[in-house]
């Protein structure tokens, strides 16, 4: 893990230059052999620190995790997460290339709505429990959708004006099937808003077969050389 006091002045000069909008980079995660393929972890409104375990777990398996905090994303209309995206490129143990992005609540929903018309930087998407309800017109997004997106929901989950459920979820992801999209889904009858390692609704089952997925399809987006 590195402090991002020591190298941050510079990143914020380049990302500055490319957006008008400056999201903070608060932790970099490095993987186990010096340097891998980039993941964008963006947190949710319980902020970086609350995500921390999970952006270290994934650096584990060989990624650059650099994490983000997803409050700090809303109302800047995409701009914070493509400064969010830039700045990790730029990490001491980035490898060059496209990045994967790892969401959650609110920052699930930004890297959904966002990153995911960006495939000349950005793999794919996963997003957990990811806010869903601003979406308003299903079948525009689904028709700017340009990357693949994996997407777990808890059935329970009824948080912040139910921003994030799964019928939401499954809506877009009917959607999305329909306009022949790779797009997957998967829902957890027990779980609630933030089931994950750490979350206020941690959910064991949930949480354990989601970061499975997780590692499984990043495996896929971003290989391990």
């Amino acid at each position: 893990m590195i402090p991002i006091r020591r190298f941050f002045p510079l990143l914020a000069v380049a990302a500055a230059a490319a957006a008008s909008t400056i999201v903070i980079a608060q932790q970099e995660f490095s993987p186990p052999q010096g340097k891998g393929p980039v993941v964008v972890v963006a947190s949710g409104l319980s902020g970086p620190p609350h995500y921390a375990r999970v952006a270290r777990d994934i650096a584990a398996l060989g990624y650059d995790v650099v994490l983000f905090d997803g409050a700090a994303m809303e109302h800047t209309h995409g701009e914070a997460v493509h400064s969010a995206i830039l700045q990790a490129q730029q990490m001491p143990h980035a490898l060059p290339g496209k990045v994967a992005l790892v969401g959650f609540s609110a920052g699930g929903g930004e890297s959904l709505y966002y990153a995911t018309q960006w495939p000349d930087l950005v793999v794919g998407a996963i997003v957990w429990y990811p806010a869903t309800s601003f979406i308003k017109n299903v079948p525009g997004f689904v028709d700017r959708l340009q990357v693949p997106v994996l997407m777990f929901a808890g059935e329970k989950d009824h948080y912040r004006d139910r921003c994030c459920t799964a019928d939401n979820a499954r809506m877009i992801a009917a959607a999305a099937k329909s306009a022949g999209k790779p797009f997957e889904l998967y829902t957890y009858p027990t779980a609630d808003h933030d089931f994950v390692r750490d979350g206020a609704h941690y959910n064991a089952e949930a949480d354990t077969d989601a970061f499975q997925k997780t590692a499984d399809r990043l495996k896929q987006l971003l290989p391990i050389q």
